[in-house]
């Protein structure tokens, strides 16, 4: 599956996820519920418009995206 992802920085200049898209379908993100870093990996819990709530990883030395963790509303 090709991940790609739109980030913007808040007005704390944090990152934040705007859009997902999964080969093709396109997810808005509702909901930026978390992010943490973990040796070599930040990682993104969001909720998108779909309700569903997903979990992303991306590595700090790759430029793609995993899916790690999917719930469906």
């Amino acid at each position: 599956m090709q991940i790609q992802v739109h980030i913007s920085l808040d007005e704390t200049g944090a990152e934040k996820l705007r859009r997902v898209r999964f080969d093709g379908r396109e997810i808005s993100v509702a909901d930026n519920i978390d992010q943490w870093h973990g040796a070599g990996y930040d990682y993104f819990k969001v909720r998108g418009d779909d309700g569903n709530l997903y979990i992303l990883r991306h590595s700090k030395t790759s430029p793609y995206w995993e899916l790690t963790m999917y719930e469906r509303a």
